[in-house]
């Protein structure tokens, strides 16, 4: 499943269509799962749109993904890379996707040149083909809004974790 979230195969101009193809894909349907977040996401200053898997064994959870990084007000991508490890109980794996909108130039600055979170996460999903159940949210920090959303997998987990963003070197 990791390896999915990796898009390595293919020319450069190839993958970068299958990091926005993602984009357009999951911000279309977050669009209709709460549409207000189009108007918050066009007002914003940028966003960014990840495609991450993750797997909970009992005590650590690992994870790795891609993503695009949108500039609204240069209209520049940066496409990017990210990796995730923390610590606590649960078990299972997961694919899924986050938002995140940057509501000031100093939050969109920080995330490009520092591109570390720190943060707590709960949640329970059970999800393959479109059915079942995901737990996941919208949470507010230090001026950015994320929203996560489950795409598939079986997970149940209660983990403190540290995320790092990254440039992708190849597709920039």
């Amino acid at each position: 499943m990791l390896s999915a979230c990796t898009s390595t195969q293919g020319s450069i101009a190839e993958r970068q269509q299958a990091v926005q193809e993602m984009k357009t894909e999951v911000l279309t349907e977050l669009y209709e799962v709460k549409p207000d977040v189009e108007g918050q996401v066009s007002q914003a200053l940028g966003y960014a749109v990840f495609s991450n898997a993750n797997i909970n064994l009992i005590f650590a959870s690992f994870g790795g993904g891609y993503g695009v990084l949108r500039n609204n007000l240069t209209g520049q991508d940066t496409y990017m890379k990210m990796g995730e490890v923390g610590l606590g109980f649960g078990a299972g794996i997961k694919d899924f996707r986050v938002v995140m909108v940057f509501h000031t130039q100093d939050a969109l600055d920080r995330f490009m040149e520092n591109g570390i979170a720190f943060g707590a996460q709960a949640d329970a999903a059970a999800v393959a083909d479109d059915q079942g159940v995901a737990f996941g949210g919208e949470v507010t920090v230090d001026n950015i809004t994320i929203y996560q959303m489950t795409k598939s997998g079986l997970a149940l987990q209660s983990t403190v974790k540290g995320t790092r963003f990254w440039e992708d070197e190849e597709l920039n």
